[in-house]
């Protein structure tokens, strides 16, 4: 309980950095050109309130889902945890907050938004089929189990790691919903912060599964069947 605190404190104190950041900036004259002015084009479609609420459903279930986890052998630091935490946390503030910022990479559309609120809910969908797989091996830490099992089963069988699949192509289907610069700042920030739990969690892996875990790696894909 209490290093999930610290972890939300992480979470939280980014984005208040990130809000003094906006603040001051806009204090010596960024306000001038409205970078920080709430774009009503976005938040008047339905689309946008949907994708938001997309994240929410998301964070409701991982709650409920991570009272049946088995417990942990070993694990990360909290500072690692809070580092994935805090860029993640970072990079989705940057996708959803409803500002001019930079501008955009696409037009405000609805078509184009309810594409992109349909690539968000299968990367839901997604996650969600695999964190079911996962079952009581799964944790929001990098872990090793107790009992821990190689599950291979559902989306297992060609991805390693079809949560994180899940994870970004829900980052990538909310930047389309807003079309924002921003949105695509907090996607590259994303990709950063899972590739990099990915190194870590796989070199977990390979320590506790050995040639069993080589195995499996060399018959699958990381996050991207032919790409990755």
């Amino acid at each position: 309980m209490i290093q999930r605190k610290k972890i939300i404190l992480m979470a939280a104190l980014g984005g208040a950095v990130i809000g003094a950041v906006a603040s001051v900036l806009a204090s010596h004259g960024l306000a001038e050109i409205d970078a920080f002015g709430a774009d009503k084009a976005l938040t008047a479609h339905y689309q946008y309130m949907a994708a938001m609420i997309g994240w929410v459903l998301f964070s409701i279930y991982w709650e409920i889902a991570a009272k049946s986890a088995a417990a942990a052998k070993s694990s990360e630091s909290s500072g690692s945890r809070g580092v994935h935490v805090l860029l993640t946390n970072v990079a989705l503030l940057l996708e959803i907050a409803p500002i001019r910022g930079l501008g955009r990479f696409m037009a405000v559309a609805p078509l184009i938004m309810t594409a992109g609120l349909a690539v968000e809910a299968l990367g839901l969908l997604l996650a969600i089929w695999a964190r079911r797989h996962l079952g009581r091996n799964w944790s929001g830490e990098i872990t090793i189990k107790e009992d821990h099992q190689l599950i291979r089963s559902g989306p297992y069988k060609w991805l390693r790691h079809p949560i994180y699949t899940g994870l970004l192509t829900m980052y990538v289907g909310t930047a389309i919903v807003t079309g924002e610069w921003l949105a695509l700042i907090g996607l590259m920030i994303a990709a950063f912060a899972y590739w990099r739990k990915i190194r870590l969690e796989e070199a977990s892996l390979n320590v506790a599964f050995g040639t069993e875990y080589d195995a499996y790696r060399r018959g699958t894909w990381a996050l991207v069947p032919g790409l990755f």
